[in-house]
């Protein structure tokens, strides 16, 4: 049976994670149709996995509101792979009181912790998994300050931990959708499949 995934649409790289999660489909041997943009509330429950991906963490935790998403989102059953506010977003606690986590991971979030949009940039990153570094492209990132006995980092650098897995769930500090590496998707995927 396909695997249907669908990227949360509210705010953010969309295009990027379909694209990325098509790959992800197809060097697998699965049909990449089953990627969608997710705009209404009614949609998640019909998925296998939903991607939340980066954008603005205060905007798209409002949207998810003004949508009616957040109970849904919190009721759902499959994976989530979230990356960088969408790390944000899957946290229990979030150092910035204008963000409503969802608290579906056991990990305390700092927002931005790397500073601002000049601050940006690229590392190589062992990440729990892969043979090989992940070239990994940090954008006004996040960083995980602690973990609770639930949620198992993957990945850190010296600002903290950058990478974590909770049962179905993956999040990231980084966009994998942006490195044209699709071995975190394969992974998030490989997991849902046991």
């Amino acid at each position: 049976m396909a695997v249907k995934v669908g990227v949360l649409a509210l705010q953010g790289d969309v295009s990027e994670h379909i694209a990325a999660f098509q790959q992800a489909l197809r060097s697998a041997g699965e049909a990449d149709t089953g990627v969608v943009p997710v705009r209404r509330a009614a949609d998640i429950p019909l998925l296998d996995a939903l991607a939340i991906p980066g954008g603005e963490s205060t905007t798209i935790s409002r949207l998810i509101d003004k949508n009616a998403m957040r109970s849904p989102i919190e009721r759902f059953e499959g994976g989530i792979f979230a990356t960088c506010a969408g790390m944000v977003l899957l946290a229990g606690t979030v150092d910035d009181p204008r963000v409503s986590p969802l608290a579906l991971m056991d990990m305390s979030v700092a927002r931005n912790a790397f500073g601002r949009q000049r601050e940006s940039f690229e590392a190589s990153v062992r990440i729990r998994g892969l043979a090989e570094p992940f070239h990994a492209v940090f954008i006004r990132a996040p960083v995980v300050t602690a973990t609770g006995p639930r949620a198992e980092p993957l990945a850190a650098v010296d600002a903290g931990i950058v990478a974590v897995r909770q049962g179905l769930h993956m999040a990231f500090s980084f966009h994998p959708e942006l490195s044209g590496d699709i071995r975190l998707h394969r992974m998030f995927l490989d997991g849902l499949r046991r």
